[in-house]
């Protein structure tokens, strides 16, 4: 137990708190251009994601209007219609080629950053024009390399990335609510 509490001190610490601050700054402005948050993730990052849309629609710390944000994880009946009829690799990225505009924010959570429905939303919404942040852990995945931004936390251990993501989106979420005063 002490070396899990340890490492996930550690993995939190990995957390590129510059990168959160820009990610923040764009998300503010796309919101204010009229603009949405769509984020997307497979099993424990599919609750991230709708953790994140949660804290925008409803509230983070401080009593605001609601942004729009929708989380791709939640229409089990586009999901598997989507997966059945084309490939479990597009479930993401076909939802986007429907309501993906080149001004929203984009977020595509995989632990590993390997999924291949999460790379396919990514690319999908850069090709729209839409702003891409992939969250992930390890070395960051094949993802890295096709967001606009990558943050990853530095462990291999999943629940760890996990716990790190929602304070990435917390840090996020915090710091949204500060450019509101």
């Amino acid at each position: 137990m002490e070396k899990y509490v340890s490492d996930g001190i550690e993995a939190r610490k990995s957390i590129e708190v510059s990168a959160v601050i820009t990610v923040s700054e764009i998300l503010f402005d796309r919101l204010k251009k009229g603009g949405k948050l769509i984020t997307f993730g497979n099993g424990g990052s599919a609750a991230d994601a709708q953790h994140f849309v949660a804290e925008l629609s409803g509230r983070f710390m401080k009593e605001r209007r609601s942004f729009p944000a929708v989380a791709l994880t939640t229409n089990s009946s586009s999901l598997t219609a989507i997966g059945n009829d084309y490939d479990f690799s597009k479930v993401f990225s076909r939802q986007l080629e429907g309501i993906c505009a080149k001004e929203d924010f984009v977020v595509g959570i995989s632990t590993s950053g390997n999924s291949p429905n999460v790379i396919e939303g990514i690319r999908t919404a850069r090709k729209i024009g839409a702003f891409t942040l992939a969250l992930t852990g390890r070395d960051g995945g094949k993802v890295r390399n096709e967001a606009d931004k990558c943050i990853w936390v530095n462990s291999d251990v999943t629940p760890l990335i996990q716990e790190v993501h929602i304070a990435i989106i917390h840090m996020i979420c915090y710091s949204f609510d500060a450019m509101l005063e």
